[in-house]
């Protein structure tokens, strides 16, 4: 019998999100969906039960004879090859499952026989599998995709595949640990920039982007410092959307939420560089790692993308 459902899971820094995906149509089974909070400090069978129960949830009534397994969008650091956590103190999240072999834990908790799968991928880049199976990277060859949120998360496809050792991509394939300023990347492309930088110019240190962007019609402050996020976007990205040929660049992520703050500065600052290329923000938004995780049960898909985890 075809083996047609999977479930999708998104590890985030404080939650669990997962669904049952028919792989056939890409698309999440009506109520098949559930999320739970998480303590990411938690001890490591605190945090393994409350994945299973929110796991055990979104399979619940699924045919097991047509049921593949369960794909995770993963941060990192983690094994992405056993399914083993490397998460250290200074990730700030998870290091108590540090050396745990999440996937056959989960798999005694949920009481899952050998042939089920249980495979893990990048969040980042499960989302941007995502987008470009079923969301705006629909019919092109090339695309990035970012995430912009607590950390700067990216990825290149191309054709359906991610590239992460290439020399029309940089390392890894993907953004975050390049130099940029007096730091990297991920130093000016994330939640803390705008809430340092805003406390710099203020005074005032506020929660996150979207308390800073409620402030953009009463605090003048608040537009320099999204036009200065934009344009120093482009800037940094544009020498390798044009190396890579990229196609369309999609936005992901909580920060995308402000896109009408600094999308200008960011098309005029690609555009300045004589770079014509497709902006569009996702509209699966967090379905994009749901659809992208569980494509790793599609097996010629697996087949492509199982020799690339050592690089995640």
């Amino acid at each position: 019998m075809n083996k047609k459902f999977a479930i999708g899971t998104d590890i985030g820094g404080s939650h669990i999100s997962s669904a049952l995906i028919d792989l056939e149509a890409g698309k999440i089974i009506p109520g098949s969906n559930a999320s739970h909070e998480i303590n990411n400090k938690g001890a490591a069978d605190d945090i393994l039960s409350v994945w299973a129960d929110t796991l055990a949830r979104s399979m619940a009534g699924v045919d097991h004879d047509r049921f593949a397994g369960i794909g995770f969008a993963m941060p990192g650091p983690f094994n992405y090859e056993m399914g083993i956590g490397l998460f250290i103190p200074e990730v700030v999240k998870y290091e108590n499952l540090y050396g745990v072999n999440v996937a056959t834990r989960l798999k005694n908790m949920l009481r899952l026989d050998n042939n089920c799968n249980l495979r893990f991928m990048n969040d980042a880049t499960s989302f941007a599998v995502g987008e470009t199976w079923m969301g705006k990277g629909q019919g092109y060859d090339r695309s990035v995709c970012i995430t912009l949120g607590t950390g700067f998360g990216s990825a290149f496809i191309d054709d359906g595949i991610p590239v992460l050792e290439r020399d029309d991509v940089p390392g890894n394939g993907c953004f975050w640990h390049l130099p940029f300023m007096d730091g990297i990347a991920d130093d000016s492309f994330s939640t803390r920039w705008f809430i340092n930088e805003y406390a710099a110019k203020s005074g005032k240190r506020l929660s996150g982007v979207k308390e800073i962007a409620g402030l953009s019609d009463v605090d003048p402050a608040v537009k320099d410092i999204f036009k200065e996020f934009g344009k120093n976007l482009g800037g940094f990205m544009a020498p390798w959307l044009e190396r890579f040929s990229s196609e369309i660049l999609i936005i992901g992520g909580s920060i995308s939420g402000a896109y009408n703050l600094f999308g200008n500065y960011l098309e005029d600052s690609l555009k300045s560089r004589n770079l014509r290329i497709q902006i569009c923000l996702s509209h699966l938004k967090e379905d994009a790692a749901l659809l992208g995780s569980a494509r790793l049960l599609n097996d010629d898909f697996w087949q492509k993308v199982r020799p690339l985890l050592t690089l995640m």
